[in-house]
């Protein structure tokens, strides 16, 4: 419908071109508000290139209230939710403004909610759902963000002036506005921000749009109904302001509950982890997240939700599954240049917390993520120190009453306590933990205690009389007569001028208490990074995905004793929160972290992390030290700490591209050499290796071990060995599925490098093809000293064509060949080989040689027992029961004792193999 088919037609004037003015006027305004609302922040555009809000959007649960249940009596804590009554249905946008329960006409609507229940995406959302046409009751749409309008102050300003000031195109139509009826709607955002006076004396009747007065006296007239009586009119706003309205001013009160349906919290998740990845921003590592890898991310979600874990009570406010996302998106998807896990928590507070004043009424101005970082972040420090994270009632009541002593500051609790505190504590679900609450996500604890830190907020007891006592002495020390009068009558002469220097000595004393302080601190953060208990714990990034998606297997029974809390996070958002991005974010919050204290603290950290960060420490861990300098983000930093570090082992390891990025990004830019990089078994892809190429080329010795690295692998790894910067010496590739396509890769790679002298290619699976395109391509290297093709299913003739190529080379001294599928006369053919003449590389194809035993026995076994459990064990019985049989052979040809009794320690070694594999050879 047009705007025209409502509005009198006398009321456009004179003239057949003026007919059409107000519809395309509209039509303006439509296309302004949906190009401003579809902005999204940049916390958003992470989600993927099609991203939109209203393509994803859920709408949350809305539940009708009534005056009576907003005047009863808050609970203690207001943590608890109570499902809907059955009398009171849960509500649409759409029948927001349906006639009430005796028919009446409902004009103004007033939807409350805590923070983070999801008010302003439901703005937003309507607004847009306005533009594209999918709110047909309103023909005309005009939103208030009541921030905006409370930033004016008290200068006098016509409704109409409002209007025309932030939406030029309805400038021609205000007039029009009171024909308009019930089908003008006013949105009204934020009502907490604007201090309301509904009394006469307070704030004078006004029916006149046109007519300047204070934007809050513009507000009440409208919403008593005197200005634009038949306008209809939603406001939003936070629990502690609803009683800012008169209750007979509002037809309808709404409460936003959230996602209390665990399946709107599926839906969520759905929508929003089914989105394709954002590419740029992600490197050139070409690292995407399949359709499949999404799906398995939802599900596993799902029935961690649906186990009734703690995740469905995070989940219940809207806000916390935006985090969830965020985190998953974080650690599954490509990184955008500079997000870090402190970034994506403080961006998080941002979109609930910027501009949000605890109590507009209250002369301090105080930011409520400020109020929320000295209680909340108190408790939660406490809670870390303590290595809790399960809180009573009288915990939490201690920090938010710690220090209380005056009516308002009485009142800022309670706003407090109605608006935010369900935002950061949730009751605790789990079985064992009755009547306690605990941080609505657990990292929550670990980053609002690193809040609580670095703002300065945690102060000894000397430290708050100390400052009390400096400032007191400083004052009598200026007025040195006054102090020279007092003491005269009370100490001899000669005790005035040790007084006298006392007095200039105490200031600097206790100047030095923050400082020695911020040591304490430094020292406490860098235990918790090292501490002993934690070095075989999972990593902080897969301890992060797992509390999300939970943990496959039968969970903990409550009977059990409880495991010792970890707080690995709170160490590392220490740093992050020290970085200058953060910084910046926090100021904006309210919460400023000065230059000077930031410095003063990374050099704190710095100095014990040069003292600790030494040792050498569990791969878990160390990627833990490494993703600390990741969130710190100062290069400049990290190079001076981790200048001592010689080798990087982070075997075992899970590494998935984030971590790849972690390391890359802490190391690559050092200059001094790595003498060993160990990622065996780090389930690395190819795209995991171009991301490591910055620290391959810092290393001497490299291992790449049980990776299922295939031949795409072998292409980077060619590059590699072919970088004019390449230093590698040793690379071991054993037990990656290379097979002779991708050694075609590597040939290339030696012909060209002149640093390796170690190349391991232990099963993987190159057959003859593969040997016989080492054996073609060996001479185009010059340095090769030692080169293992164990286990890899060639037959006599390959083995042989390389056998004979490697005596041939300048270089090598050492050929490994045992395992292959040689035959008894080609084993004898190769031993003879190894023998014929001096130089040469050695053949190593068996456990004897001649009839003694080869000195490279311990060698071979040792590959056989740290492999075992990996390789097919058919084929490993079989080769064992050969050795062995051999070894019997030898036994049985030589006479010496000496050898015998080498040969019969040797089977001993055999045997307790084949027992481990379940078989025997007698």
């Amino acid at each position: 419908m047009s705007w025209s088919c409502h509005v009198p037609r006398a009321s456009w004037g004179p003239g057949l071109g003026r007919v059409f003015q107000p519809a395309e006027a509209i039509q303006r305004h439509r296309r302004n508000l949906a190009e401003w609302f579809s902005r999204l922040p940049r916390e958003e555009r992470q989600f993927g290139p099609t991203f939109a809000l209203d393509t994803v959007h859920v709408d949350p649960v809305i539940r009708e209230s009534t005056p009576d249940e907003l005047l009863r009596p808050l609970a203690e804590l207001a943590l608890e939710h109570q499902p809907p009554p059955a009398r009171l249905p849960t509500l649409a946008l759409s029948q927001l403004f349906d006639p009430d329960a005796c028919g009446r006409r409902v004009q103004t609507v007033v939807l409350y909610g805590t923070v983070g229940t999801g008010k302003s995406t439901l703005v937003r959302k309507m607004v847009l759902d306005w533009c594209y046409g999918r709110l047909p009751a309103f023909e005309l749409l005009i939103p208030f963000s009541c921030e905006d309008l409370s930033s004016l102050g008290p200068a006098p300003a016509s409704l109409c002036h409002l209007v025309a000031q932030r939406y030029t195109p309805l400038k021609e139509i205000l007039p029009l506005m009171a024909a308009a009826g019930s089908r003008l709607l006013f949105v009204l955002h934020g009502l907490e921000h604007l201090n309301l006076n509904f009394q006469l004396a307070g704030t004078g009747l006004c029916s006149d749009p046109e007519e300047p007065k204070a934007p809050a006296a513009i507000m009440v007239n409208l919403l008593r109904k005197y200005m634009l009586p038949k306008a209809s009119i939603l406001v939003t706003t936070r629990p502690s302001a609803i009683g800012r309205i008169p209750s007979k001013y509002v037809g309808r009160y709404g409460e936003i509950c959230g996602f209390s349906d665990t399946n709107l919290q599926k839906l969520y998740f759905q929508i929003r982890l089914n989105q394709p990845d954002c590419v740029h921003g992600a490197g050139d590592a070409g690292v995407s997240t399949t359709p499949a890898q999404r799906d398995n991310l939802v599900q596993m979600l799902s029935r961690n939700l649906e186990g009734h874990h703690q995740i469905a009570a995070a989940c219940f406010l809207p806000s916390y599954c935006w985090l969830v996302c965020a985190t998953l998106h974080f650690l599954h998807a490509p990184t955008l240049a500079g997000q870090t896990l402190t970034s994506i928590y403080t961006s998080f507070l941002r979109l609930n917390f910027s501009g949000e004043m605890l109590e507009s009424t209250d002369s301090s101005k105080l930011s409520l993520m400020a109020y929320a970082a000295r209680t909340m972040g108190k408790l939660a420090y406490e809670g870390v120190s303590s290595r809790k994270t399960y809180f009573s009632e009288e915990d939490v009541r201690g920090c938010l009453e710690a220090g209380i002593k005056t009516e308002e500051e009485f009142q800022l609790v309670h706003v407090f306590r109605r608006d935010a505190l369900r935002f950061f504590l949730a009751p605790c679900i789990e079985p064992g933990h009755p009547d306690t609450f605990v941080f609505t996500v657990p990292a929550m604890q670990e980053y609002l205690a690193a809040l609580y830190i670095v703002l300065g907020l945690h102060k000894t007891t000397l430290q708050r009389v100390g400052k009390e006592v400096a400032e007191l002495v400083g004052r009598v020390g200026e007025d040195v007569s006054l102090v020279l009068g007092i003491m005269a009558k009370l100490l001899p002469l000669r005790a005035l001028p040790l007084l006298f220097n006392l007095l200039k000595v105490v200031p600097r004393v206790f100047g030095r208490v923050v400082g020695k302080s911020r040591e304490a601190v430094a020292r406490a953060m860098v235990l918790e990074m090292f501490r002993e208990e934690d070095y075989y714990n999972d990593d902080v990034l897969d301890q992060m995905g797992a509390s999300i998606l939970g943990v496959e297997g039968p969970r903990r029974h409550p009977d059990e004793p409880p495991e010792d809390e970890v707080f690995e996070l709170f160490p590392i958002f220490m740093g992050g929160l020290l970085s200058a991005h953060n910084r910046a974010v926090l100021a904006q919050l309210g919460c400023p972290i000065k230059n000077l204290d930031a410095m003063e603290n990374a050099q704190a950290i710095k100095k014990k992390l040069g003292k600790l960060g030494r040792q050498v420490l569990p791969p878990s861990e160390l990627l833990d030290h490494l993703f600390f300098h990741y969130e710190f983000q100062n290069q400049r930093f990290s190079a001076e700490v981790l200048s001592s570090l010689r080798q990087l082992n982070l075997a075992g390891v899970r590494m998935t591209p984030l971590k790849c990025t972690v390391v890359a990004s802490v190391l690559g830019s050092g200059r001094h050499a790595l003498d060993e990089v160990n990622l065996a078994s780090c389930q690395l892809d190819p795209a995991g290796l171009r991301t490591f190429m910055p620290v391959f080329l810092r290393a001497r010795k490299l291992g790449l071990q049980l990776n299922s690295l295939g031949p795409e692998a072998c292409r980077d790894l060619r590059d590699l060995l072919l970088h004019d910067k390449c230093q590698i010496t040793t690379l071991r590739l054993s037990n990656n599925p290379l097979t002779a396509a991708g050694v075609a890769f590597l040939v290339e790679g030696l012909a060209g490098n002149t640093s390796l002298t170690h190349l391991s290619l232990l099963h993987t699976g190159l057959g003859d093809e593969g040997l016989e395109l080492l054996a073609a391509r060996l001479n185009c290297n010059r340095q090769l000293q030692e080169l293992n093709v164990a286990y890899n299913g060639a037959g006599d003739a390959a083995a042989l064509a390389l056998a004979k190529a490697a005596r041939e080379h300048p270089s090598l001294e050492l050929l490994h060949l045992y395992f292959n599928e040689l035959s008894p006369e080609g084993r004898q053919v190769l031993r003879d080989l190894g023998g014929t003449a001096e130089g040469g590389a050695r053949v190593v194809v068996s456990l004897t040689e001649g009839t003694a035993v080869s000195e490279y026995w311990s060698v071979i076994l040792s590959e056989v027992q740290r492999n075992l459990k990996s390789w097919d064990q058919g084929r490993v019985r079989r080769h064992l029961e050969l050795l062995l049989r051999d070894l019997d052979d030898n036994q049985g040809a030589t006479l010496n004792p000496l050898r015998k009794a080498q040969l019969l320690r040797v089977k001993g070694e055999v045997r307790a193999l084949l027992e481990q594999l379940g078989g025997s050879e007698s």
